[in-house]
């Protein structure tokens, strides 16, 4: 469905100097920079998949959402999805796709949400039939009922967010970018969102390509990965195979009865510890779960035990880490 092949973009960038002479000189000639973006991108998504998009700052997450949804053109590389290629073909193009900028806004400031709606629905020519189909089973899901007469300008950042995702899905995509959709939102309006996405790839077999620096995100949507860094293709794969390769850190908490004597578990590492309460960090390249909770059995009475992998948050900064972005 979508294929990128050698995708680069670089900018001009003008340099300045501080102070009213540099700026002075500035009007007559300007020194600039090229900054590189993107360096020979490929890859390819399948219909149906949630991608995670991922990458630090400056990375590029954007650059190449820009280009696949036609706003943006590339310097040098190919791109094809569902056959068009998007910065040619944008009238046709734009009918299939959905595109929601988390800091970008699709919808009229001062009008209320639903002449937003009607305005979207006359520019995609979305039948009435299809268009009061899909509105009243966004209004449902996304719980838009008493915030359609408010004007944009008047809603909260959660409010808005999931007035925008209904927008970008008015005229039924086959293809949803998601560049950072639950920035700045709060954990009742992020868990709304990923519940949504959920629902219409799954209802639907919409594709999703989702950015963003919240890995509560990526680890609740996406099976599959991509990393950028520095303009560069790092990483693309399995987000189990991520955790396999990055993950191996795990915490035992092991509640048991009052007991104060030192505890001394071979191949485990303490990081709290309490009368009735102890917290272990073990390495499972190194030593197996099971052995460390005979270990624990058999030096104290336990009453329960609770063992968590590591937070995605911390797999990510070791694969950022590897690759020195």
């Amino acid at each position: 469905m979508i294929y990128l092949q050698g995708i680069s973009k670089s900018f001009k960038i003008a340099k300045r100097q501080s102070g009213f002479r540099q700026a002075a000189k500035s009007l007559f000639y300007r020194e600039h920079t090229i900054v590189d973006a993107l360096k020979e991108i490929s890859f390819s998504i399948n219909p149906g998949e949630i991608v995670g998009y991922i990458g630090p700052n400056g990375a590029g997450k954007s650059t190449t959402i820009k280009i696949m949804s036609g706003i943006l053109v590339p310097d040098t590389g190919s791109c094809s999805i569902m056959g068009f290629t998007p910065w040619k073909d944008r009238v046709q193009y734009v009918q299939n796709i959905g595109v929601v900028f988390g800091q970008r806004s699709q919808l009229w400031w001062d009008v209320p949400v639903i002449d937003s709606f009607e305005l979207l629905k006359d520019i995609y020519k979305v039948p009435e039939q299809e268009y009061q189909t899909s509105i009243e089973l966004l209004i449902e899901t996304l719980e838009l009922q008493n915030i359609l007469y408010s004007p944009v300008r008047q809603l909260s950042l959660g409010q808005r967010m999931r007035c925008e995702i209904a927008a970008s899905l008015l005229h039924n995509p086959k293809i949803l970018f998601l560049d950072e959709p639950t920035i700045g939102l709060d954990a009742v309006s992020k868990i709304a969102v990923r519940q949504f996405i959920k629902t219409i790839n799954k209802e639907k077999g919409v594709t999703v390509i989702l950015t963003t620096h919240d890995m509560n995100d990526i680890e609740a949507l996406a099976d599959r990965v991509i990393l950028i860094g520095k303009g560069s293709l790092l990483y693309d794969g399995q987000l189990e195979e991520l955790r396999k390769q990055f993950g191996s850190q795990k915490t035992i908490t092991a509640d048991f009865r009052k007991n104060a004597k030192p505890i001394d578990i071979q191949g485990a590492t303490v990081l709290s510890r309490s009368p009735e309460q102890v917290v272990l960090s073990i390495d499972t390249e190194q030593v197996n779960t099971s052995e460390i909770i005979t270990q624990l059995s058999n030096n104290l009475e336990l009453i329960d035990v609770s063992i968590e992998a590591q937070p995605i948050e911390e797999t990510i900064l070791k694969l950022y880490k590897e690759y020195q972005i």
